[in-house]
């Protein structure tokens, strides 16, 4: 029990041999087999790999939406999920739908639109609380979405490639946002991502899986100081390497097929 005590102090989440297999058909298809690793707490860790290779599987285990089939997948702490699509319910404003959070979290009526206020301060929203999803941007909603999460006082962060639908400076401001409110919070977080240099912009390392069904391949540590830049050579080297360490997943992969 004290070794066990001892993992959840130091580490946020752990996975040990995860499997996952869904009925297709009349057989049976494996999301994921075997994965293995660990996060500590404050850490910020990305996950890359090709279409299929289970990281989305991998984020619902975390959160409780999908069972495993085999291993274990824990997170030792409270855990809030966002998505690419920012979900945000279109009849509620911008500051309704954090609000709902905080209701659901027991927060009581009298305070909870003063904290929704707060918290799309904090994620650069000031000015548009009563705003409907409609009447926001891409990168405005994603906002939205992050302040819900915060909402949730959730420990640690799953994303799902949660600013993949952006443009380019929408996504590069994002990426600055949440760094920022990551080290403000303390938060643990593992983003999952298809996007090389995204993951290195961000990660304090990179888990490459390998192709279906999904295994951590390679890891990768980003030792670049931050903030960073998606521009800097240094990360584009580090990149390079993890996507071509994705197209040899891609093109031979390494599970005999």
């Amino acid at each position: 029990m004290s070794n066990l005590l001892a993992l959840s102090e130091k580490h946020a989440l752990s996975v040990e041999r995860l499997t996952v297999a869904f009925a297709h058909g009349d057989q049976l298809m494996l999301a994921l087999d075997g994965a293995t690793f660990e996060v500590k707490r404050g850490e910020f860790v990305c996950v890359v790999g090709a279409s299929g290779s289970g990281k989305s599987t991998l984020l619902n285990v975390l959160a409780g939406l999908d069972p495993a089939s085999a291993g274990r997948a824990h997170v030792h702490g409270r855990v809030a999920l966002i998505f690419q699509e920012s979900a945000l319910l279109p009849w509620l404003t911008a500051a309704g739908n954090v609000e709902l959070a905080l209701e659901l979290r027991g927060v009581k009526a009298s305070v909870r639109q003063t904290l929704a206020y707060e918290l799309l301060g904090r994620v650069h929203l000031a000015g548009f609380e009563k705003r409907r999803p409609h009447e926001l941007s891409g990168g405005m909603k994603q906002r939205v979405a992050l302040a819900r999460a915060l909402a949730q006082d959730a420990d640690v962060l799953l994303m799902d490639e949660p600013f993949g639908a952006l443009d380019a400076i929408s996504r590069d401001l994002l990426h600055e946002e949440l760094e920022r409110i990551w080290k403000e919070s303390r938060l643990t977080i593992l983003f999952v991502t298809h996007n090389a240099r995204e993951a290195v912009r961000l990660g304090d390392r990179v888990l490459v899986f390998t192709s279906r069904p999904g295994r951590v391949g390679h890891e990768v540590h980003v030792d670049l100081p931050r903030p960073r830049s998606l521009d800097s050579p240094e990360l584009a080297v580090i990149a390079g390497r993890i996507t071509d360490r994705l197209k040899h997943e891609m093109t031979n992969g390494t599970n005999g097929r």
